[in-house]
């Protein structure tokens, strides 16, 4: 039975248990609502929540630790050479998954029963040749063992998703019964369901706060098991980036993270300013009729994908660079550049500045303004003794946000600066960041084995930490700094 399915019958047990509710407390008080502590939808929805909420979270559950359970079991069966042949469990596990998929689509499309699979076990090259047809090739070290973990794993998990709808539905029908029979006409059900809404909207509110602890806890631990493998002292410090997976490897972050900051640097020499002027001009000097035209369109570069904007930089922005300058100056011939990447990605943040800071330079009161009127400033003048400096830690904090943005972008880079791991000052030399590095390290078949797949954890813990400090540093910026006017 599908979760889908299991779903909706809850729902439909929940949703009878309403009506119900509702019909139980009204025939109590012979129809007389004002008998009862609550009004009586309140009562319907407790009997809904009793009997949806904890048979849905139940049936989560389930489904978070019936996988490790299933697969423990079945790894259990899978002979160690086997393990030693693919090199981890890891990889046989995978094997065992793939090949328990193929076997519900040969199923399926072939018609067989259980009765019917079972027949195949004797004959391994008549299973291979089926799976073949559903597009699973098995290679040869796939042997009869891992089929029959395959086959094993593929009981297992219909024999547990049934006991889940089992249970799932006798914990519906549980809690409908329960909160039924709770129902009289001093239950107070309103404070009750109001309880009940107040817990969920504090999960709500902790989803952010548990996803944040998710991964950092991810980070640290699989970074942990980085410097396990290679020398903490090594990646910190060295100025070599040269990954060899096998064994040799030079893996220093600081070639990565000097490309990081130099095309955040660049980008935001082009940014900072551009926005900063688009937004005084926006909020001090533009009409209200321009202001409605010039504001959407100067917005919509924040909604165009970052991967339109490297293929701008790859195409358009690069070639012109090497052409007109790079190549006369004899500063390099290669269109990938930093000054491309920093280039294209000042564009991109053009319209984070210029929003922010148009909404601080319009939170300034008006009577400010009034008042350097009154003492005989000019317009140009008000804006630059008054507006700005009341403005000035909202729009550093604007600023600092862009830039943890910048530090965070790989498409730009990939298509722009290259992925050369250098240190130099050459802004028309191909570099690379650290976001490109973790996706060249994750990319392919991987293994989380290796020192030089596990540095890609190491690298996203270090980013992580350099735009937490940023966005930390803006947010302190602005509450210190911010001016409270009345």
């Amino acid at each position: 039975m599908s979760v889908g399915l299991i779903t909706l019958i809850v729902l439909g047990l929940a949703v009878l248990g309403f009506i119900y509710g509702r019909h139980r407390a009204l025939s109590a008080v012979e129809g007389d609502a004002r008998h009862l502590h609550s009004l009586p939808s309140y009562y319907g929805w407790s009997v809904f929540l009793f009997t949806a909420v904890p048979s849905l979270l139940l049936m989560c559950a389930w489904l978070i630790l019936q996988p490790s359970i299933i697969e423990n079991r079945v790894a259990a069966l899978v002979p160690e050479a086997d393990i030693a042949a693919a090199g981890s469990l890891n990889l046989v596990m995978a094997d065992v998954r793939r090949i328990a998929g193929g076997i519900d689509a040969m199923a399926k499309e072939a018609g067989l029963d259980e009765a019917g699979i079972d027949a195949l076990r004797a004959d391994l090259s008549d299973i291979r040749g089926r799976l073949a047809e559903v597009g699973v090739a098995l290679g040869s070290n796939v042997g009869e063992p891992i089929l029959n973990a395959a086959r094993e794993f593929r009981s297992l998990n219909a024999s547990m998703r049934m006991a889940m709808a089992v249970a799932v539905i006798v914990a519906a029908v549980a809690g409908l019964v329960f909160a039924a029979l709770r129902i009289n006409p001093a239950l107070r059900a309103r404070n009750l369901v109001e309880q009940f809404v107040l817990v969920l909207l504090v999960s709500c509110s902790m989803i952010a706060v548990a996803t944040t602890v998710g991964i950092i806890v991810s980070l640290v631990f699989e970074s942990w098991h980085f410097f396990q493998l290679y020398p903490a002292k090594d990646f910190l410090f060295s100025t070599t980036w040269n990954p060899k997976f096998g064994g040799g490897s030079s893996l220093g972050i600081w070639p990565l993270l000097w490309g990081t900051l130099y095309v955040s640097f660049i980008s935001l020499i082009v940014a900072a300013p551009i926005g900063l002027l688009a937004a005084i001009y926006l909020s001090e000097y533009a009409t209200p009729k321009v202001r409605a035209t010039v504001k959407p369109l100067l917005e919509v570069l924040a909604g165009i994908p970052s991967i339109v904007y490297g293929l701008f930089a790859l195409i358009t922005v690069g070639p012109l660079l090497r052409d007109w300058i790079a190549v006369p100056a004899g500063l390099g011939d290669s269109s990938s550049s930093v000054m491309t990447a920093g280039l294209v990605m000042g564009i991109m943040l053009i319209p984070y500045v210029s929003s922010l800071s148009d909404d601080i330079i319009n939170a300034v009161p008006q009577a400010m303004r009034d008042g350097s009127f009154g003492l005989g400033a000019t317009h140009s003048e008000t804006i630059k003794r008054v507006v700005l400096p009341a403005a000035l830690p909202g729009i550093v904090g604007a600023i600092l946000l862009a830039a943890s943005r910048a530090i965070g972008e790989t498409m730009i880079v990939v298509m722009g600066a290259g992925a050369a791991a250098k240190l130099s000052l050459n802004p028309f030399e191909a570099m690379t960041t650290v976001t490109v590095k973790i996706v060249s390290q994750l990319t392919g078949d991987t293994e989380f084995a290796s020192p030089e797949t596990l540095v890609a954890f190491a690298l996203g813990l270090t980013l992580f930490c350099f735009t937490l400090a940023l966005n930390v540093l803006a947010l302190v910026i602005v509450r210190k700094y911010r001016e409270q006017y009345e």
